[in-house]
């Protein structure tokens, strides 16, 4: 037994062992609420650049004249001689588009398109948001590229698209995107066209021709200038069977 220990000095200690534990989690507490400050701020930041670097159609300059479906500025399939035009207008980001196409683009494309009865065009109608104009943007400096190359892409966007209520065709995700899963294409000319919004002019010529011709969603189809009520297979197939017999085919 320690004769020399005081119990009052035990019980000053174990008085300020307890006072100093409250600071110390305190302190900790500052610490980590600092940290996350900071995580949140650089995340922020990061998300705003990236925000920045997305197009607007406010950027676009020069005059857009609306003076007809300009069909030899659009992606398109079949035969040029075909009886009957179609036109899908299509936002990158429209869950439906994807839906659609997934569903029945190939099946259209076998009916129509490969028996010479249809021509088939896509036209921008990028409404949805910022990122949908990037989406289509990227599409068009791949279609003046490649018109083969287009559809290569859009069937492969679709497989990969992300949620409709988030802005997610950044060019942190297109650059990469097109750069692994596209071959065949100049990716230092791609690179250039998105980072300078090569082909914003075109997307907004798309979206102002669309609106004049009453596409106010997506998809719509057009059958040889006549914009479609719906956006059903059976409608589409419809129609261009009516132009079909019209024609005599």
């Amino acid at each position: 037994m320690n004769k020399n220990v005081n119990p009052k000095q035990n019980r000053s200690k174990g008085r300020a062992n307890r006072q100093l534990l409250p600071m110390l989690l305190g302190a900790a507490v500052v610490i980590l609420t600092g940290v996350l400050v900071w995580v949140s701020s650089d995340s922020q930041a990061s998300e705003n650049t990236e925000l920045d670097a997305l197009p607007n159609y406010t950027d676009v300059k020069g005059k857009i004249v609306v003076d007809g479906l300009k069909y030899e500025k659009q992606p398109h399939l079949g035969n040029s001689e075909a009886k009957v035009k179609v036109i899908e207008f299509a936002d990158f980001k429209c869950p439906a588009c994807k839906q659609w196409t997934e569903a029945y683009l190939d099946r259209f494309i076998k009916d129509y398109v490969d028996t010479g009865k249809v021509e088939f065009f896509f036209m921008n109608f990028a409404f949805i948001d910022r990122d949908s104009y990037l989406a289509a943007s990227a599409g068009e400096a791949i279609y003046h590229q490649s018109n083969e190359k287009f559809w290569e892409y859009l069937h492969k966007l679709y497989a990969n698209q992300g949620d409709e209520s988030t802005i997610w065709a950044t060019p942190k995700f297109i650059l990469p995107f097109v750069k692994d899963n596209m071959e065949g294409i100049d990716y230092s000319r791609f690179e250039s066209d998105i980072k300078n919004h090569t082909y914003m002019y075109d997307v907004k010529e798309d979206f102002k021709i669309a609106g004049s011709y009453g596409v106010n969603g997506t998809p719509k189809f057009m059958v040889n200038g006549e914009l479609l009520p719906d956006s059903s297979y059976e409608g589409l197939a419809a129609a261009v069977d009516a132009q079909l017999n019209e024609a005599g085919q």
